[in-house]
This record gives C-alpha cells, structure tokens and sequence, in this order.
C-alpha cells in the first residue's frame, strides 16, 4: 500500500521550488521566453455541491511548459507522463484541454502571437481528481505569465471552463477554479468564491487502479430527481457550508450526505462502499466519490485521524481486487502557480 503524507503547503498556494528565476526565462530585452507552470489535484463536487464545490490537493499534479511563439497559433509539442494513457491523449489543440484553453485565451485578447505548449501528467486519467482540468489550468497560469499585461486570476476561469468542457462535455467550474485560487471554492458559471477553510480540516483521497471515465459518470445522473430529495440535499449542503464557515465539525458531520450523485455512481466504483464505511469507522466527517470517480475522498477533523483512516480505506479497495494509492492532504490546498525551469 502506498501512502502520500503531505505537510501543509504554503498557504498562498505557492510552489517552493518557483522560488528563483520566477519559472521563466527572459530574452535580453525583457520579454519572457517561456514559462513552467504546475496545477494540483483536485475533489470535484465534495459530495454535497455537484458542478458547484471544490477543493485542491497536494501530492499529485500535471505540469506545463509554454512557449511564446510568433506564429498566431496554438501547438501541442509534446505529452508525456507515467500515468496510462498519456501517450493517447491529441495533440490537436482544439481536442485537448490545455490547448483549448489557450486558443480560448489567444481568441478573447486578439493576441498576435501564439503558444506551444508541453504537458507532463502526473495526474491519472480517469481518476476523479480533475487531470483534465490540471492540464488546462496549468497551461493557462503559465501563458499568462507570458503576457506583455498578465490578467488576474479571476479572469482566466472562463478560459479553463472552455478548456474543461472539452473533455466532460459541460462547463462546470468545480476543479478549475479550486486550482486556479486554492483551497475550497464555490464555482458558480461565472464567479469562483473562495471559501473558509479551518486549519484542522485535513482529507485523504484515495484512487483505486480503476478508470471511469466522466461522460460515463455523468449519463447515469440522466434520469430526473424528486423533489423532496432535491430539498433534502439543499439542507445538506447549507449545514456543509456554515459548517466551512464557522469551522464547526458537527455542522460537516450532519452535512456531508450526497443524496443524489453518489448513490447512482457508486455502483460503478467497486469496493467504494467498504472504502467510505472504513473511512467512517475511523471518525471520518463524511466520505463520497472524488469527482466522477473512482477516487473516493474523507474529511477528518485531524492529520492524525486522517492518516489513521488512509490504509484502512486501501484495504477495502484492495479486498475488492483493486491496487489504491492515498494522499493525506490540507482541505486548504495548493493552488496552481509557476514553478522553476531548469537550470
């Protein structure tokens, strides 16, 4: 079993090693040349806020490189990664994630210029931690920095939600913008609102060695709800939130309950039911699928409660004949920020 313990980041979202040289390079004028950018994993959905909440993870992210080019255009020159599938995914920048969000972004600005861009993927595909989302958000952050006038952080949600929809088929705002600001975020179609976040609130994410992809996920949420649940469901996500907002961990206890995706999902996930019973046989405050799956995450009112839960929550996975890895993280995550290039 593998566990990643990851002590707290920097709590305005910054890279340590992007310390330096800023993660670009200058030509002798001044302009920036290129520009390394990472962005972490994320949990879409926390259970009770479908297409609406999120938050960041530290111990696993994808990078980008972008180059400033004079051709008005944007270029994918390279995916590489370990992770299965890299190799698959297209190069055509209007098929790929990153690249559409930066065409996005060249098409908005009327810039002159364009864009070759290089991913390294370090987060699973199909995994319900938001590598989709990493990519594009990681190749705008750097893209900006290469700006004759960077935008603010607020400004480039539009351009990953257009990346995003590419791979899920919607745009929703529940990875990308807990990655663009950090920690926990209420991402609406056209606001991301950073949310409070106690310091004690800690989550593991564990990812069996399963794949669901997320068109797949979201077509058995086909069928309509009742009402009655409808409600039942909005009660649960207004005790989360003032849950958030106080830091009060019984407020998150009695709100964490996802009545509508979870039940119709976890059927698709083998061994999470065992995974979210262990968690909470461990004091987890609740626990439910990591985006559209199959990662399942825990809120702990501890690190020491947190990592307690993790190699339970592997052991059931592994009972149904599934391999896992497991992040212990801060809820108040990482944010996506440029990182050094080499020397």
């Amino acid at each position: 079993m593998n566990v990643d313990i990851e002590a707290s980041p920097d709590r305005a979202g910054h890279d340590r090693a992007g310390h330096g040289r800023a993660g670009h390079d200058r030509a002798g004028h001044g302009q920036r040349l290129q520009c390394r950018a990472f962005a972490p994993g994320s949990v879409g959905n926390i259970g009770v806020g479908f297409d609406l909440l999120g938050h960041t993870i530290a111990g696993v992210r994808d990078v980008a490189l972008v180059r400033r080019i004079p051709a008005a255009e944007v270029r994918i020159a390279a995916i590489r990664g370990d992770v299965a599938g890299a190799a698959s995914l297209p190069l055509e920048a209007s098929r790929n994630t990153a690249g559409q969000a930066l065409v996005s972004l060249r098409a908005r600005l009327g810039l002159d210029h364009g864009f070759e861009l290089e991913l390294e993927k370090g987060i699973p595909l199909g995994s319900g931690l938001g590598g989709s989302a990493a990519s594009c958000v990681a190749a705008l952050v750097a893209a900006n920095a290469l700006l004759d006038a960077p935008l603010p952080r607020e400004a480039l949600y539009e351009f990953a939600l257009d990346g995003e929809s590419v791979s899920s088929g919607s745009r929703h705002g529940d990875n990308v913008a807990p990655m663009l600001l950090g920690g926990v975020v209420m991402a609406t179609a056209t606001r991301m609102i950073p949310l409070a976040v106690p310091e004690w609130l800690y989550a593991v994410v564990v990812h069996p060695d399963q794949v669901l992809e997320t068109r797949r996920a979201r077509a058995v949420l086909a069928e309509p709800y009742p009402l009655s649940l409808v409600v039942e469901q909005s009660s649960h996500l207004a005790l989360f939130l003032t849950g958030l907002q106080r830091g009060d961990a019984s407020l998150l206890r009695e709100g964490l309950h996802d009545l509508l995706v979870e039940p119709r999902r976890a059927p698709l996930i083998p061994g999470f039911v065992e995974a979210k019973a262990a968690a909470l046989e461990h004091g987890a405050l609740g626990a439910s699928i990591s985006g559209a799956g199959p990662s399942t995450f825990a809120w702990f009112a501890s690190k020491a409660e947190a990592e307690a839960s993790a190699p339970a929550m592997q052991a059931a996975f592994a009972l149904a004949g599934y391999g896992s890895r497991a992040y212990v993280t801060p809820v108040a995550g990482p944010r996506a920020d440029l990182i050094a290039l080499p020397a």
